[in-house]
């Protein structure tokens, strides 16, 4: 039924003025304002031309889970440029980090991976597959 809509996804921030900022200038993804008064949002566009829906929630509750994933080719390299940008990264319990905040996995996962959030606490990652 829907196997050929160009579906996208979306995801709540409570400052739609920080998320522009974060993603448009800290990411380098497009981001576009769209709307006007209570219907304001912003249309990311990503990579692979795929684009996802952000909305500003006064209720807002940080997605627990990774909401967007950024596949990279030199993941230490994406690691410290997100650093350089003022990203830091998050370690969670039960993952075994290296001293960058690395993750190295195997068993077909990807290589590597690193979490960090945006401004409103959602989970992101920059990953290097194998």
């Amino acid at each position: 039924m829907f196997g050929q809509a160009q579906a996208f996804s979306g995801f709540a921030v409570d400052d739609l003025g920080k998320a522009r900022r974060f993603y448009g200038e800290t990411l380098g993804l497009q981001a576009e304002e769209a709307g006007q008064g209570d219907m304001r949002m912003l249309i990311l566009t990503l990579g692979s031309g795929a684009r996802v829906f952000v909305y500003p929630k006064e209720t807002h509750t940080p997605a627990t889970f990774t909401i967007l994933n950024f596949p990279v080719d030199d993941i230490e390299a994406a690691v410290e440029e997100l650093e350089r940008r003022g990203v830091s990264l998050e370690r969670y319990p039960g993952f075994d980090h290296d001293e960058k905040g690395i993750v190295r996995v195997g068993d077909g996962g990807p290589a590597a991976i690193a979490w960090f959030t945006d401004p409103a606490g959602n989970v992101l990652s920059v990953l290097q597959e194998n």
